[in-house]
């Protein structure tokens, strides 16, 4: 018997990311391609983006012609600039490019970086899905964190983006703090759900090298996280956002439905999750195009300096970029699997894969499934067509499915 299932289908079109690295504080926790205090690169390094999106919109082949479906603007703190400067960005995507007539266009802000009449004028532009930087409802937790911003901040937010006439707004929350109760990070999600948004992001914290807090931890001045509360925190998540009619469609993502309307799964993050192109400009931002994972050249100047000397270059290279990695067929497949897998609930389809790449799944990679299922951290379902996903056994333990594609 087939499940019944939501199925929300890969999309031929692209997308494009714009990765704007200014921040007013670097976070406690991050370790992203992020400065603070270079407010004044930004004007050239506006110019600098218009002039990548130029170059390679003079080398791109005609079969990518108004195909871009969504664009995100990343960071960093992407409200950081003007719509102004945002607007000078998305003309020159539309001018080189081309957008689909349904573009989704994202932009990441900080609470504590929005008004009323600039995320009025963020709408009048063209974005239409915000994705804020909420991380914790409980004061301490966001000193802890670094952010610059309070709850009351988020509230103030929302509610602008709201008044601006905005009906995508996302939320980010982090969970598995060092010392953070379960007490805590149910106030948050309450908090969270409270505001009724159309989409919400919960992630797991992670130490990362080189950032302020894993030196507090090695200094012993903060314990480091548990990773079995962190496991009980998405639990909870799990089972409130469920009641509250969110559709848990990615390990770390949940979408509302709206009466009559369709789901609001984050269409640009679906692309990298199927493995389909995407298109990256700015420092450090990477894209997967033409059969290369390509990466900018990482520091804000180094990449203006770039763009100030630039040359025409051979498609989809730019003058910022410093790798281009062809993808050979079996990466392809591999990548492909290793994202798919963290759709919770479509996974891999067999026939998809199968029409994508010559083969089934279980002829790409007969061992590795194997063992995943012995393991009971994967199973098949029948819906639409035979599909591999992770079990919600899995879904704590993603990682360990992970490893076997990589």
């Amino acid at each position: 018997m087939k499940s019944k299932l939501m199925i929300y289908s890969w999309s031929m079109n692209t997308a494009v990311y714009i990765h704007i690295p200014f921040c007013a504080q670097r976070c406690s926790y991050c370790d992203f391609n992020t400065y603070a205090g270079l407010d004044n690169l930004i004007p050239a390094y506006v110019q600098a983006v218009c002039q990548e999106i130029e170059m390679v919109g003079q080398s791109l082949p005609s079969s990518y012609s108004k195909k871009f479906h969504t664009v995100y603007f990343g960071g960093g703190t992407p409200s950081l600039l003007s719509p102004e400067d945002i607007q000078k960005i998305l003309i020159a995507l539309e001018r080189n490019l081309g957008f689909d007539e349904n573009v989704e266009i994202s932009l990441e802000a900080n609470p504590g970086t929005l008004s009323l009449e600039k995320m009025k004028a963020y709408v009048d532009i063209g974005i239409n899905r915000l994705s804020l930087g909420f991380q914790s409802a409980n004061e301490h937790e966001l000193r802890l964190l670094g952010r610059i911003h309070t709850l009351d901040d988020v509230l103030k937010s929302v509610e602008f983006a709201r008044l601006a006439g905005l009906r995508n707004l996302n939320l980010d929350l982090i969970y598995g703090l060092p010392g953070q109760s379960l007490a805590e990070w149910r106030h948050t999600l309450q908090v969270a759900l409270s505001l009724d948004v159309e989409h919400l992001s919960l992630y797991s914290l992670t130490i990362e090298e080189g950032t302020s807090l894993n030196a507090q931890i090695l200094q012993g001045q903060l314990p480091y996280p548990d990773s079995d509360f962190a496991a009980d925190c998405y639990e909870l998540a799990r089972e409130r956002l469920a009641s509250c009619g969110y559709l848990h469609y990615e390990i770390s993502n949940w979408a509302k439905k709206r009466s009559g309307e369709e789901i609001y799964f984050c269409r640009h993050n679906l692309q990298y999750w199927k493995n389909r192109e995407y298109f990256g400009f700015g420092a450090g931002a990477h894209g997967f195009v033409n059969g290369f994972r390509l990466v900018n050249a990482l520091h804000p100047s180094t990449y203006i300096e770039k763009m100030i000397l630039a040359q025409s270059y051979p498609f989809p290279l730019s003058a910022a970029t410093v790798i281009a990695h062809p993808i050979n067929r079996e990466e392809e497949m591999r990548d492909t699997v290793l994202l798919g897998l963290r759709l919770v609930e479509q996974g891999v389809g067999d026939l998809e894969f199968a029409q994508r790449f010559g083969k089934t799944l279980t002829q790409a990679f007969p061992r590795e499934i194997h063992r995943l299922l012995r393991k009971r951290l994967v199973e098949w379902i029948e819906t639409d067509q035979r599909r591999l996903r992770l079990t919600r056994f899995g879904q704590l333990l993603g990682n360990q499915a992970f490893i076997e594609f990589v």
